[in-house]
């Protein structure tokens, strides 16, 4: 039994991308690791199945008071999924919802918090939730944005994009180690081996480059119209869509670039995203 380690962010920020490079980095395989195998080595917070289980019922339908009851045992069940530390996706913001925690500290050895440009975010959430690009931004800066609940999944519950990042990020902490998305595309040998040594691992740099280029975009993308994947939405065409950086420059007009940085300039100045 081992404490959780969050893979936090924000929707479309990068998190599968962190998890198929700590698979592949972990694991260490002979090629590269399956993108619908990444459920073998990280759970995911909401995904449905646990809290079915926990209730002894499916959860469609269930009033959110009495899902929430369960997400801390359900947080403890996962501890029992792995001897070691155990791995956790989560959309969630750091916050509560009818007064339960939606990340149980008691059970949490630490977190990985990816977080990526809210220029280029609300066009990757325009393609996932299969909206306008102007409902992505309405969305981006909902505080109460969240999902709903359904056979295979707990809601999360996203809020803003400013709130999510400074719920999780404002205070400085040696359990939080703190990533970007465009330093993964830019400097990745460094970044990753940053995420590797906040781990406490120390890799042979030739495994750390392999790790890294069995989980790049490319490959990821590769995967996919191969195989396709999981977790794609229903209403895209590929989860793995572009992974390019500064994408908005070209696709968001002027008003709506200034709708973004209105409402979340003050965390996109922290991280260098002001236009």
């Amino acid at each position: 039994m081992g404490a959780i380690i969050w893979l936090a962010s924000y929707p479309k920020s990068g998190n599968t991308w962190l998890r198929a490079f700590l698979f592949n980095l972990l694991r260490n395989p002979p090629r590269p690791a399956s993108i619908n195998e990444l459920d073998h080595f990280c759970l995911g917070e909401s995904s449905g199945g646990w809290y079915a289980r926990r209730a002894g019922r499916p959860i469609a339908g269930m009033e959110m008071k009495e899902l929430m009851a369960l997400r801390p045992q359900v947080h403890r069940d996962f501890t029992k999924a792995f001897p070691d530390s155990v791995f956790v996706k989560t959309h969630n913001f750091m916050g509560e919802c009818c007064d339960v925690p939606l990340h149980t500290m008691e059970v949490t050895a630490g977190a990985i918090y990816v977080v990526r440009n809210p220029l280029d975010v609300v066009i990757s959430m325009s393609d996932h939730f299969g909206v306008d690009l102007d409902a992505a931004i309405a969305r981006l800066g909902d505080p109460l944005a969240a999902t709903e609940i359904t056979e295979e999944h707990a809601a999360e519950f996203h809020a803003g994009w400013s709130t999510h990042v400074s719920s999780w990020t404002a205070e400085p902490s040696a359990s939080l180690h703190i990533i970007r998305y465009e330093d993964m595309l830019d400097r990745p040998n460094r970044t990753f081996r940053g995420v590797a040594t906040f781990l406490g691992l120390t890799p042979p740099i030739d495994r750390l480059r392999k790790a890294i280029r069995f989980s790049s975009f490319d490959t990821l993308r590769a995967q996919e119209r191969e195989a396709g994947f999981r977790e794609r939405s229903q209403y895209s065409q590929a989860f793995f869509r572009s992974g390019r950086k500064q994408q908005w420059r070209v696709i968001l007009s002027s008003e709506q670039i200034e709708r973004v940085v209105r409402d979340h300039g003050e965390q996109m100045e922290r991280f260098n995203y002001l236009p």
